[in-house]
């Protein structure tokens, strides 16, 4: 019996022990990031100012307009006081599949992207929303879902059409008004760059009977240089005439400048972008002959409201615009930026 008692107090005390060493620890399953997201003293949900953690997918680094968009954000969560993750997808739609997933895992409070393929990551955002991330997009979105809570980007329409009024100015200061042939380079594939494009035809279109132009699809040069150049190279042999140009983005004028010089042709070129190596061919001697003119975006001002949209949405629950287009304009050589 006296063996009993004893086994019986031992048994006690331990239970005693384990259930005081159990007391001041948090629950097996809790999550600490799901704890750093509570206010003190607020609702669950509703995370204090600093707290958020907020996921931005960028087209591609190698691309200056994207990594002004990259120094927007961080400027903005040194302001507003949140954690940005920011990626890159590599402008393919797959990747930022990929990375939306990624950020989602990350537990990001809100995921920004350039829905550069919107074919390929469409299916990625509409399941973040499921999952009760909101998703939001700059630069290039996508119509195939309204899950997207805003959009903050130039107004790519109006800049195609700044770019149209600029080529129909030059084959009026020329004096080649009667049967020029002008051409577009190409990108159907972002939104963003459809839009340039229609811009651009709904300009020159209504000078095409006028001036008996000869408008040319020169191609899709899918946002890489060479490929421009392979395909302005082609272009030349089969009009060694083209007068202007217009391109839906500066890559696109790199290479397509390089063909220029290669044929010794006397074409002009307008692109899309004014990056900085759009400002410093402007004002070049010999390439400012060729590169005479860009459609200037606020890629810096584009990653700024994007994240201060997405602050605004998480704490109140909704956005005051579900669009948000900042206006284009041309730079030639009398406000390029040394």
């Amino acid at each position: 019996m006296k063996r009993l008692l004893t086994l019986l107090l031992a048994m006690c005390m331990i239970l005693s022990l384990v259930a005081c060493g159990q007391k001041n620890e948090p629950p097996a399953n809790n999550n600490p990031g799901d704890s750093a997201n509570q206010p003190s003293g607020g609702d669950a949900g509703e995370p204090s100012d600093g707290s958020y953690k907020l996921g931005f997918i960028l087209g591609s680094r190698e691309h200056a307009f994207y990594c002004s968009i990259e120094d927007g954000i961080n400027a903005a969560a040194k302001d507003l006081g949140f954690e940005a993750v920011v990626l890159e997808s590599d402008l393919k739609g797959d990747i930022a599949s990929q990375r939306i997933e990624d950020l989602v895992v990350d537990e990001c409070d809100a995921i920004s992207l350039a829905c550069n393929e919107p074919a390929g990551c469409t299916n990625a955002i509409v399941n973040a929303d499921k999952e009760g991330v909101p998703m939001f997009t700059f630069d290039c979105t996508t119509d195939l879902t309204d899950v997207v809570k805003c959009f903050v980007g130039t107004d790519n329409y109006e800049g195609g059409a700044v770019g149209g009024r600029a080529c129909i100015k030059l084959l009026e200061d020329m004096g080649m008004t009667n049967g020029a042939t002008i051409g577009i380079i190409g990108y159907p594939e972002p939104q963003s760059c459809i839009d340039r494009e229609n811009g651009w035809y709904s300009v020159v279109n209504e000078y095409k009977d006028k001036y008996n132009l000869n408008i040319v699809n020169i191609g899709n040069y899918k946002g890489d240089a060479d490929t421009a150049q392979a395909l302005m190279d082609g272009a030349l042999v089969e009009y060694p005439d083209m007068a202007v140009i217009f391109t839906v983005g500066d890559p696109a004028c790199i290479g397509a400048m390089a063909a220029i010089k290669n044929a010794a042709a006397t074409t002009k070129m307008i692109g899309f972008d004014a990056n900085p190596e759009a400002h410093e061919a402007i004002l070049d001697a010999e390439n400012g002959k060729i590169w005479v003119g860009d459609v200037a975006q606020d890629p810096y001002q584009i990653g700024y409201q994007i994240a201060t949209q997405m602050v605004d949405y998480l704490k109140n629950g909704s956005v005051p615009e579900s669009t948000i287009l900042i206006a284009p304009y041309l730079v030639d050589a009398s406000n390029a930026k040394a």
